[in-house]
């Protein structure tokens, strides 16, 4: 066992994807993967960081070769020294294939134990999958959280979750204390080093246009004037490794790495050309990833006709970046320093409302509002009911909404609503995401 860390530890049935989940973690392939059940046979361990804290990451198995109608009890016998050890536990369902028995009988367990439990709904790809997610919620075990441990998806939401569930490290720091944590994300050139060293106030980073100078940096860390802000490190990130290749030309794992492990991002434009297709890639990856986002309008001092810039760009956000309306833009020239100042008590506003929490009267005030003003639309004739709205979580704001066919709505039904959403509470350039639960699912019991 290493040293005296948190130990994080992963359980669920077999086939789930736990040693993908493990690997991902990791940041190396350990574990081997395949879709045979029982591959794994035994606990592996790993030390890895986790939501800003090594940890000691465990791989639970020996479970795997329980005959499934034993399940419940063979795993007294071999998950319970995984389950024993754990600070944490991430306990992983397959929202494709939906709640087993096996899944339930898991899921009592871990509740008895009394210990920390972050529930992953894995191979939750694109908004189906995010959907699907929901049913994990009749476990007990608190908000699912939709990942894909293949394709890397959701994983900032995990950290978030881990991090929240460990035992704090010696005495708890106060949250004011707890750095932000930032990325510095654009295509290369387009000024990120030299931004950092303006906003540290000194040569911190080596700058150049050779791609992999940053490579071995360590992450940085500096205050602003609200606190300690830590620069998620994009280093060694820079293989282009075998998972990352299926997102279409992002060509930077480090880009996506460093989104992942980030609460805030911060977009670094050349504001002499624009905002690019690869911009909005990476501008949309944040935005799927639930992180909030704040632009950095570079090399500002180089642009003739500033009017005619501004105008196009907040066009082009206007058209192409719909669902983050209202981003801020902070025009600035990292290389002289001018404006420089701006762009963090702009992040620190994004990120205040980013953790923005509604109260559920506040809501449902607003939601009646809403379908007074624009009735929902008929769906096969028959008219769709929404009955109420809570928001589980923040970080990004999301907003849980029931009713009769509630998952019916069409997208721009949906779209209305988040608008209406943003103007009411005042949410700028923040991603909203909302959960429509219809009560009545024919599918639940086939």
């Amino acid at each position: 066992m290493a040293g005296m860390l948190p130990v994080v530890a992963i359980l669920g049935r077999p086939n789930v994807g736990k040693s993908t989940l493990f690997n991902r973690l990791a940041r190396r392939r350990i574990a081997i993967v395949d879709d045979t059940p029982g591959v794994t046979r035994d606990r592996r361990e790993v030390e890895c960081e986790i939501g800003g804290q090594q940890v000691t990451l465990m791989d639970t198995a020996g479970l795997e070769e329980a005959p499934p109608d034993t399940i419940p009890g063979r795993m007294r016998a071999s998950s319970e020294t995984g389950l024993a050890m754990a600070d944490v536990v991430m306990f992983v369902v397959d929202a494709r294939a939906g709640l087993t028995p096996t899944d339930r009988a898991f899921a009592e367990v871990i509740r008895r134990s009394g210990k920390p439990v972050v529930l992953l709904a894995n191979k939750a790809e694109g908004r189906a999958g995010a959907q699907s997610a929901l049913e994990a919620y009749e476990l007990g075990l608190g908000d699912p959280i939709p990942i894909s441990s293949e394709h890397g998806e959701g994983f900032s939401d995990l950290h978030e979750a881990v991090a929240a569930a460990l035992p704090e490290e010696g005495a708890p720091r106060p949250d004011k204390e707890r750095p932000l944590r930032l990325a510095l994300v654009g295509r290369p050139n387009a000024g990120k080093s030299t931004l950092l060293n303006a906003l540290l106030g000194e040569e911190r980073m080596i700058t150049g246009p050779e791609p992999g100078l940053t490579r071995d940096a360590v992450p940085t860390e500096w205050r602003d004037a609200e606190g300690p802000v830590r620069l998620v490190d994009t280093a060694g990130m820079r293989r282009k490794s075998r998972v990352t290749d299926k997102l279409e030309g992002l060509s930077v794992a480090s880009t996506i790495a460093a989104l992942r492990e980030a609460e805030a991002v911060v977009l670094v434009l050349d504001a002499a050309l624009g905002l690019h297709e690869q911009d909005l890639r990476i501008a949309r990856l944040a935005e799927r990833e639930g992180r909030c986002i704040v632009i950095a309008l570079n090399k500002w001092d180089a642009v003739e006709d500033r009017n005619v810039v501004r105008r196009a760009l907040d066009d082009q956000l206007s058209v192409q970046l719909t669902q983050l309306r209202g981003i801020a833009v902070v025009p600035m020239s990292a290389a002289n320093g001018r404006g420089v100042d701006k762009l963090m008590p702009a992040v620190r506003e994004a990120v205040a409302v980013w953790n923005k929490r509604i109260g559920t009267g506040a809501l449902n005030r607003w939601l009646e509002n809403a379908l007074a003003r624009h009735q929902p639309p008929l769906v096969s004739g028959r008219r769709l009911k929404m009955r109420y709205a809570t928001m589980p979580t923040a970080r990004p704001p999301t907003i849980a909404i029931f009713g009769t066919r509630a998952d019916e709505t069409p997208i721009d039904y949906q779209r209305y609503l988040v608008n209406s959403l943003r103007e009411e509470f005042a949410m700028p350039g923040t991603p909203i995401r909302l959960n429509l639960r219809g009560t009545e699912n024919p599918y639940a019991e086939e």
